[in-house]
């Protein structure tokens, strides 16, 4: 089971650096595939991944992807009430074959699912993209792999005792640490290849420590929507991982909130 994660590990690393470094429409379309397969996952909890709410949230995922790409929107929100509306045609047009909180599902998953992962790509796309994009990695696997290192050593409070008994205080306190060490590790190395100063460094470890804060979340939410529906996995997509929610919960999270900070606190 080990090797089997870590050989998932790194084909995943792998295909990150090539669709990070390749960027643009690769990165782009690339994305849009993700998200649907994780709302696939996600929709499949409620029973609508092949039904008629399901399909809209896939089609609105696409209009927002294509919009990100053509910017034919003038505001979002005509996106956000036109997805709203054309759920409500579903439900009423075919009333009672939905239920009400199938109808949430398909509007939540477009949002926790396509719309955050989207600022991976919309990252990339900043003026020093290349290079702050793998904050998002950063702040999340990492914190990931630095909590479960502390915690098996000295972790002993439990952080949510009923939602997720392994994680402890200790271990997400040695993964925000561990996420902003790694940060500067990665800021040092490179510097020169980005122009930037001293002071940029410690800013990016700030916000990494940050993401690293907000990635525990989202690994929590992953986990508590899992608990609340009775399911292991979100799916077998990824050998040793699961699906895509799954590997990518804390992505999810973090991708956001990498992108407002770098973009108002990083000018390289």
């Amino acid at each position: 089971m080990f090797k089997t994660r870590l050989l998932s590990g790194i084909v995943l690393v792998i295909a990150a650096l090539v669709l990070i470094i390749t960027g643009g429409d690769v990165l782009l379309v690339s994305t849009l595939l993700i998200s649907w397969i994780g709302m696939f996952e996600l929709y499949r909890i409620f029973h609508i991944e092949k039904s008629a709410p399901g399909i809209v949230g896939y089609a609105t995922a696409a209009v927002y992807y294509a919009n990100l790409r053509f910017g034919f929107l003038p505001d979002l929100m005509m996106l956000v009430l036109g997805l709203l509306i054309v759920l409500m045609f579903v439900y009423v047009f075919t009333y009672p074959k939905y239920q009400t909180e199938q109808l949430l599902a398909a509007f939540f998953g477009v949002f926790y699912v396509a719309v955050m992962l989207s600022y991976v790509y919309q990252t990339r796309m900043l003026s020093a993209g290349t290079y702050i994009v793998w904050l998002i990695f950063l702040c999340s696997w990492g914190c990931d792999t630095c909590a479960y290192c502390v915690g098996m050593l000295i972790g002993k409070h439990k952080m949510t005792p009923k939602l997720s008994p392994k994680k402890s205080v200790e271990g997400a306190v040695g993964g925000v640490i561990g996420a902003a060490l790694l940060t500067v590790i990665y800021g040092m190395v490179f510097r020169g290849a980005m122009g930037s100063e001293m002071s940029h460094v410690w800013i990016m470890a700030a916000i990494s420590a940050a993401g690293a804060l907000v990635s525990m979340v989202g690994d929590l939410t992953a986990s508590a929507i899992k608990r609340n529906y009775g399911i292991k996995d979100y799916g077998k997509l990824i050998p040793g991982h699961g699906g895509i929610l799954d590997r990518f919960d804390s992505v999810i999270f973090t991708a956001p909130l990498i992108y407002f900070l770098a973009a108002n606190l990083i000018v390289l």
